[in-house]
């Protein structure tokens, strides 16, 4: 065994082959088959198992270059996971396989991707190691994928791994997806010109499919003037029913006949939240009767396909209650940019308050 020259400060070694099994290849290691292969059967990094040393004996190999790994380093694969690890939240896995130093965090069930986005600078401003992951309030299948982590070079410190690690761990980690609930909705839709038929009703053939989308059932649809009471009314009738959503519609804009909000607030609301930093949909209302989550929708979503309501309507169903804090920071990515044809979610909309 005989020492070789180190590169980019990590040391190698020359071994037997009959010595190589847990060892770590420092290069790639080419294999030519005559009119069937050529290129890399081993990629530098991987370590050498039991099953290899028959293929590289055929290769013609009798000594490997090999990494020698101190006892305050690790091996990137090894980091991997422990970066995984500290990232990797409620209903969010990872595989214990590390493909070529990399691995992926996954979703483990339908649902809306939280990420603390503070600490994830903090992970990514500790030099040797990175994570990139999707938007927060991302909407989420099982399986997708939300982020990779790595350490960037083959041979990394393990104080370097421990400090980054120490950042999740800090916080209980940074990834988390949130179940999303189906909650029985009702619709209450008012206004006079509806209530009193002199103009057929538009709203619920919007809100409808926004709904079914997330598997929420609608379980009624009442109509109402603009009255004060009679909305309260309406709005405590479907309390009454079982309504574990209310969503209201029309008379959110400043207009004297616009009285929802105040209907809302003889039905009993507390934490009413008026206005948003998000266009289309600065006027959207939230608020709470007891456990019950209200959304007041302006009019502005009968004339565009994606508005404020879709960007709260997750955060509602994931049992977030939502504070004009969080909605003020809704405004950095809230301009919807009206493309000819609309892409959401795949676009900017929504994406900018993490």
């Amino acid at each position: 065994m005989c020492e070789a020259p180190s590169s980019n400060h990590i040391q190698g070694k020359i071994i037997d082959l009959s010595e190589a099994v847990g060892t770590v290849l420092a290069h790639d290691m080419t294999e030519v088959r005559p009119g069937e292969f050529k290129g890399a059967a081993f990629r530098k990094g991987h370590v050498v198992t039991k099953e290899d040393l028959d293929h590289l004996a055929r290769m013609g190999k009798r000594h490997l270059y090999v990494l020698d790994i101190s006892d305050d380093m690790m091996h990137e694969d090894e980091a991997a996971l422990v970066l995984a690890e500290s990232l990797a939240g409620p209903n969010v896995s990872f595989s214990k396989a590390p493909c070529e130093g990399k691995l992926n965090l996954l979703a483990d069930c339908d649902g809306l991707l939280k990420v603390n986005g503070n600490a994830l600078i903090e992970f990514n401003m500790v030099e040797g190691v990175m994570c990139a992951s999707r938007h927060s309030d991302t909407i989420v299948k099982k399986g997708d994928v939300l982020a990779g982590t790595r350490a960037i070079p083959l041979v990394i410190g393990r104080d370097v791994v421990a400090r980054a690690a120490e950042v999740g761990q800090s916080v209980g980690y940074i990834f988390e997806v949130k179940p999303l609930a189906r909650p029985k909705t009702a619709l209450v839709i008012t206004g006079n010109e509806v209530y009193n038929k002199l103009i057929e009703d538009k709203f619920a053939d919007v809100m409808r499919p926004k709904l079914a989308a997330f598997d929420c059932p609608v379980m009624d649809e009442t109509f109402a003037p603009d009255d004060a009471d009679l909305i309260a009314r309406a709005i405590s009738d479907q309390l009454d029913k079982g309504a574990e959503l209310v969503i209201l519609t029309g008379g959110m804009s400043v207009d004297p006949d616009d009285v929802t909000r105040h209907g809302l607030a003889l039905a009993g609301a507390e934490d009413i939240i008026y206005g948003t930093a998000v266009l289309p949909g600065a006027m959207l209302m939230v608020a709470r009767i007891g456990e019950v989550p209200v959304i007041g929708t302006p009019a502005c979503a009968l004339y565009h396909p994606r508005t404020m309501f879709d960007l709260v309507l997750p955060k509602i169903l994931a049992g977030e209650r939502v504070s004009r804090r969080d909605l003020a920071a809704m405004g950095h990515g809230g301009m919807c940019l009206n493309c000819p044809t609309c892409r959401y979610p795949v676009c900017p909309f929504g994406k900018g308050a993490n």
